[in-house]
């Protein structure tokens, strides 16, 4: 019987050439995943907590209407039409959808 040994020589520094991969890695998912999404939760967050009544909204599931009464239990009274309220959560509330909107009415009354 013949029998062969295969010996495995692994270059000096290719342990650390591996780390500091891996670490570039772990950075740029940081950079383009975790941090803006972090960001954009705390920009939510602070625009949940400083509705107020009479603030124009669009909910996530796309219903428009008015901030009649902000509720101590994390709540809105949200008018949709005159005199037909809601109470919503305030995480109902579409970050992007309500700048778009008022973005909207700010272009139409510049007009």
């Amino acid at each position: 019987m013949h029998s062969s040994v295969i010996m495995l020589q692994s270059t000096p520094g290719g342990g650390m050439f591996n780390l500091v991969l891996i670490g570039g890695m772990i950075l740029v998912f940081w950079l383009f995943l975790i941090r803006p999404q972090a960001k954009k939760a705390k920009q939510a967050k602070q625009f949940q907590e400083n509705m107020q009544k009479g603030d124009k909204i669009v909910t996530i599931a796309g219903i428009h209407g008015t901030i009649n009464k902000v509720n101590e239990d994390g709540t809105l009274m949200l008018e949709t039409s005159p005199g037909s309220y809601m109470k919503i959560e305030k995480s109902a509330i579409s970050l992007e959808w309500t700048q778009n909107l008022n973005k909207a009415m700010a272009a139409t009354d510049k007009k």
